[in-house]
Parts: structure tokens; C-alpha cells; sequence
């Protein structure tokens, strides 16, 4: 106190001994505030022992009720799932909750005192006065901050990694293959569209039945099924899985078709595609329920190849997808989809401009020049072909021709994984064998007879070689 009677100056607005020590405690607590090591540690505590916090902002209860679990909630930041995280965020943002991320408030206390106060005396006092201001005005609410921006950070990583696992098993689920579809877009008021698809995804008819309105519709229905069945010679039947979904299904189930395969499509993302301007060049012609219908059949013959026309973020496989930080989630998506495209491999002679855009070499204007040439000239004989493309060169070639299928080309690889510049080699090894390379793709037992030590070569290594003889043995 004699020391600060020096600072008491009306001129400066400091009447009183108390305002130059509440000046002094000011300055201190800002220094504790900016010391890296007090900064370092109370980052330590906060990420490792504070607690997440959530209360209703009672003014606004009865429209929280989705955030009513939230409404008086703790738990250890190391243990909140990053679904509840995203979820109390969003209640917090939209002005349902309020939320604290603190330790024991004792125990930030204890930390400061003992890195700061290091006497025990009047002017020791202040110290501590000074360092539990600079805590609860200033430190705690930086921490915070930062806690939040890692939890949200944490939260992000896991919803998306979510996200794209469920992605990466929509994408890559099994395909029906070359086989006509009755594809069914279930309603009740409005009736069921229906569509026949050919082997190739091809519109060949399309109307709509109402199988759950009335008996005698539902009879009509029948019939029509049945007789559309019988003249597209439809393999399976591929359902949406929207409004009326379980009745028609059951509707269906009950014809009894023999040898028709029923199956219940995921139609996430379907109205999305239909009334995109890839639906409307696919079909111009067309309403949008008819669009809705086909994406649904082809989903069952293919699903990677219809699923790649539309925004992953519409196919609604993960949770939370608008909160999470959106450029990082765009990133991780076509990453997910570049990788499953090019590790099943696309069929050159059949493959939409989209999904060709995806494979590596190749992208959106190139896929664009693929396409235009394959209607003007017809179909790729071979992969070598693709060099006639206008505008595709060597390099786009080099990376995008193992990733591109021919099936019945004129060279027998061109339907695998093997690339156009590993040809040499197998032809080499059937060669040294005395056979064709057809031999060697059937056979198993001249497969065993090749020493891949002999092949390899300063430019080819003994994992490409493994990976040749894998594509041999089952290709494509």
C-alpha cells in the first residue's frame, strides 16, 4: 500500500490506493494471460480434465424440444462422441443451449497460484488476486476457445471419416450386372412409377401403377406387373425405400413372379439426381418422377455407376453433414469416390461422361471428348484406341488406360487391370510358357509354373509382378 500511494495521480484518474493496486492487478493478470508456460499447461488441464457443459436457454424451451437430452448435461470433453459434440454446437448456434468447456475451477486456481505467487505476504496476495482475475476474465475464456475450435476439429474428423467409410459401402456394393430391371418409385396418393430398364440402364417403358389405393387398382397393377415382367424379360425388380415402400413391396412380393429378384433400393439422393441438369440431358423428355424411377433401377444393376452422378452430400450416409467444416468434407468425398471408381475400373464402351470424369487422367472436359468420340465413331475396339481421342495425350493415356476396361477388345488384357505397357511382359511369359495368354487366364496351373525372379527389371519390381499374375487370375 506505501508502495502504491507513489501512483496515485488525479490528473491520470487514479484517486486512491486501491485504484493503483486494482491497476497493477490488471497488468499482472494480463501477463499471466500471455505467458507461454502458464498458457502451455492450463492448454494441458483444460484438453484432459474440463467438462463440457450444456444448459437450455430457458426463453426458447419449448422449441429446443430435439436438444431436450442437452438441457442440463456434463460430461469429460475425453469422452463426448463426436455426434453429441456436433449436436450441442448446433443447439448452441441455433440459440437453444448455452455451453461452458472448463476444468475444476480449483484446480486452473491451483495451477496459476503456484507458478506465480512464490511468497507469502500482502504483496504475494495481490499476485494471487491477480492471477485468479487474469483466469476467470481473460485465460479461461481463451482456453475455451481453443478447446472448442479442437473438439469441433476432433468431431469434424470423425463424422467425416464416418461419412466416407459408409460412402466407400454404398458405392462399392455388389452390382446386379447385365440384367433388365422393373425399377418402382413407391407413393400412395400419387402411385407407384415404374420404369423397365434393358441390360445396359436403357429406358424402354415407363407408366404408373397404384397398387395400394383400392383392390381394383391393385388388380390392374398386378396385371401390369406381370405383363411387363413377361415382355422385358425383367430379371429383378429393384423398390425404393421412400413413402410406401413396405406396402409395395409386400404388393410385389405377393405376385409370386418366378425367378424375379425383389430387392429394396437405398433412394437417398435420388430426387436430387432427377431434377439435376445431368437427369435433364439424360433425359429431356421426361418429368422428374420418371428420372427418379430409372436412378432407382440402375442403382440395383449398378450402383457405382449411378451413384457417381449425384452430390455425395445428397446420398445421406453419414449425420451432421451441414455442420462439419464443408470444404474438408467435399475433399473427402471425391476422394472416396476417385478411389472406388478406379479400383473397380470402368467400362470404357458403356460409361457415362460423370463417371468416366472420375477416373485418374482423365476429368471432366477429356470424359466430355470420350464420350463424343465413342457416338461418332462407335465403340473402343481397344484400349489403344483412345489415343484417337482429339486432345488426349500420352501422359492423360499413360495414367487413365489401367483403370479403363474393353471387354471383348481385340487384346485379351484389355479387360483387366493390367496396363496397356505390362502387356509386353505377359506376353513374354506366355511366350516362355509355349501358350497364348488366353491359356494363361484360364489356367491356374501354367500360372504356377512362372517365376516372376526372372521378369523383374530395373523399371518392373516384383510387387507390380504379384499384382499382374492377382488380375490374371481373376480379371476385371
Amino acid at each position: 500500500q506505501a508502495a502504491a500511494e507513489d501512483y496515485v495521480d488525479a490528473e491520470k484518474e487514479i484517486h486512491s490506493v486501491e485504484e493503483a493496486l486494482a491497476g497493477a492487478r490488471d497488468i499482472i493478470a494480463e501477463w499471466v494471460n500471455e505467458d507461454a508456460c502458464a498458457r502451455e499447461q492450463m492448454r494441458s488441464l483444460f484438453a484432459q480434465r474440463a467438462s463440457i457443459k450444456s444448459e437450455v436457454v430457458l426463453t426458447r424451451e419449448d422449441d429446443a424440444a430435439k436438444y431436450r437430452d442437452y438441457f442440463d448435461w456434463s460430461e469429460p470433453v475425453t469422452e463426448a462422441p463426436s455426434h453429441r459434440v456436433l449436436a450441442m454446437f448446433r443447439g448452441e448456434r441455433e440459440g437453444f443451449l448455452l455451453l461452458k468447456l472448463r476444468p475444476p475451477e480449483a484446480e486452473a486456481q491451483a495451477l496459476l497460484h503456484g507458478l506465480f505467487v512464490q511468497a507469502d505476504n500482502a504483496a504475494a496476495a495481490q499476485v494471487g488476486e491477480a492471477a485468479a482475475d487474469g483466469y476467470r476474465r481473460l485465460l479461461s475464456h481463451s482456453m475455451e476457445t481453443e478447446l472448442r475450435q479442437e473438439l469441433k476439429r476432433r468431431a469434424d474428423e470423425e463424422s467425416i471419416r464416418v461419412f466416407t467409410a459408409n460412402l466407400r459401402q454404398l458405392l462399392l456394393a455388389a452390382p446386379l450386372g447385365q440384367h433388365s430391371v422393373l425399377g418402382l418409385d413407391p407413393g400412395f396418393r400419387t402411385g407407384a412409377k415404374l420404369v423397365c430398364l434393358d441390360p445396359s440402364g436403357k429406358l424402354l417403358h415407363h407408366e404408373t401403377i397404384y397398387p395400394t389405393q383400392s383392390e381394383r387398382m391393385a388388380a390392374q397393377a398386378a396385371d401390369r406387373v406381370r405383363a411387363l415382367v413377361q415382355e422385358f424379360h425383367i430379371a429383378a425388380i429393384a423398390i425404393g425405400n421412400g413413402t410406401a415402400s413396405r406396402e409395395t413391396e409386400a404388393f410385389v412380393r405377393g405376385l409370386a413372379l418366378p425367378g424375379v429378384q425383389i430387392v429394396v433400393v437405398n433412394e437417398s439422393g435420388a430426387s436430387v439426381y432427377s431434377a439435376s441438369a445431368v437427369a435433364r440431358a439424360e433425359f429431356p423428355d421426361h418429368d422428374v418422377t420418371v428420372r427418379g424411377a430409372v436412378s432407382i433401377g440402375r442403382r440395383l444393376q449398378d450402383p457405382l455407376a449411378e451413384l457417381v452422378k449425384i452430390d455425395p452430400k445428397s446420398i445421406g450416409v453419414g449425420q451432421y453433414q451441414h455442420d462439419v467444416d464443408q470444404g474438408d468434407l467435399k475433399r473427402a468425398l471425391d476422394d472416396v469416390v476417385l478411389s472406388c471408381v478406379n479400383a473397380v475400373g470402368v467400362e470404357l464402351n458403356t460409361a457415362s461422361r460423370e463417371l468416366l470424369a472420375y477416373v485418374s487422367g482423365l476429368g471432366p472436359k477429356l470424359a466430355e471428348k470420350v464420350v463424343k468420340y465413342r457416338d461418332e465413331a462407335g465403340p473402343f475396339a481397344s484400349r489403344q484406341d483412345l489415343t484417337k481421342v482429339p486432345r488426349l495425350g500420352p501422359k492423360a493415356f499413360e495414367q487413365a488406360a489401367g483403370f479403363l476396361r474393353v471387354r471383348g477388345g481385340t487384346h485379351p488384357l484389355d479387360a483387366s487391370a493390367v496396363h496397356p505397357e505390362s502387356y509386353p511382359i505377359v506376353e513374354q511369359m506366355a511366350g516362355d510358357l509355349g501358350v497364348e495368354i488366353e491359356d494363361l487366364m484360364r489356367d491356374e496351373g501354367l500360372r504356377r509354373k512362372i517365376r516372376l525372379e526372372r521378369y523383374v527389371t530395373d523399371t518392373v519390381g516384383l510387387p507390380t509382378l504379384t499384382d499382374i499374375m492377382a488380375e490374371l487370375a481373376k480379371p476385371g
